[in-house]
C-alpha cells in the first residue's frame, strides 16, 4: 500500500468498492479502521477474544452491506454503528449469556506502568477492575453512551450520527448514564 492510497478519502474508497468491487480499497479501509473498531468492541465486550470476534464480524457485515451504503453519513459513522450493533446483538444472545456465566471475562490491564510501585500498580488494577465491573453492570443504552463519549471520546455530534438520536436525547442519556455509573461505583466501593 503506497502513501497516495493511504491518503485517499473514505468516500472515494467506498465508491471504488461499490463500482468496481475493489478489494484493495476495502483493505485500506480495514487497516484504517481496525484499531478503532476493535477498541469499541473491546469496551463493550470486556474481553480481548470477544472483541476480536466482534470486530471481525463487523468487517464482514461492512463488506456484505457496503454496496447499499448510501453516503448519508460518513463511512466511519456507519461502520461504528455496525460495530455497536454487532456488540449489542452478541451481548443479548442466549449463547453469549450462557458462556459469560461459565467463564470470567475479567482481563488484567496492560496499561499498568512498570515504574510504579507494586502497591500503586495493585491500586490502579483494583480501580480499573471496579470501573469495568460498573460499566458491565450498566444497561446497554447507558453503557453505549459511556463508551462512546467518555471512553472512545466521540463528540456529541458524532454520537448523534452513530446512534441516530437527537442531540438533546444524547446529552440527557449521557448525563443519566454518568449518574447511573456513579451510583454503581459508590455501591461497589461500599461493598453493596
Amino acid at each position: 500500500m503506497n502513501n497516495k492510497d493511504n491518503n485517499m478519502d473514505d468516500e472515494i474508497l467506498v465508491k471504488k468498492i461499490q463500482r468496481e468491487n475493489d478489494m484493495y480499497a476495502f483493505e485500506i479501509l480495514v487497516k484504517r479502521y481496525q484499531e478503532k473498531i476493535y477498541n469499541i468492541c473491546y469496551r463493550f465486550m470486556g474481553d480481548r477474544q470477544e472483541a476480536f470476534d466482534c470486530a471481525q464480524d463487523t468487517f464482514v457485515k461492512i463488506y456484505e452491506n457496503i454496496k447499499s451504503f448510501k453516503h448519508l453519513s460518513s463511512f466511519s459513522t456507519w461502520s461504528y454503528r455496525i460495530a455497536v450493533n454487532t456488540c449489542k446483538n452478541r451481548l443479548s444472545s442466549w449463547q453469549y449469556q450462557r458462556m459469560k456465566k461459565t467463564f470470567s471475562l475479567g482481563e488484567k490491564s496492560s496499561d499498568i506502568q512498570n515504574n510504579d510501585s507494586p502497591a500503586q500498580n495493585l491500586e490502579k488494577l483494583r480501580i480499573q477492575e471496579m470501573v469495568q465491573k460498573a460499566i458491565d453492570a450498566l444497561p446497554f443504552d447507558c453503557k453505549e453512551m459511556i463508551i462512546l463519549r467518555d471512553i472512545q471520546q466521540f463528540s456529541y455530534e458524532e454520537i448523534v450520527k452513530i446512534t441516530g438520536l437527537p442531540l438533546g436525547t444524547v446529552k440527557s442519556k449521557i448525563a443519566r448514564a454518568r449518574e447511573k455509573l456513579k451510583e454503581i461505583l459508590e455501591n461497589l466501593r461500599h461493598g453493596l
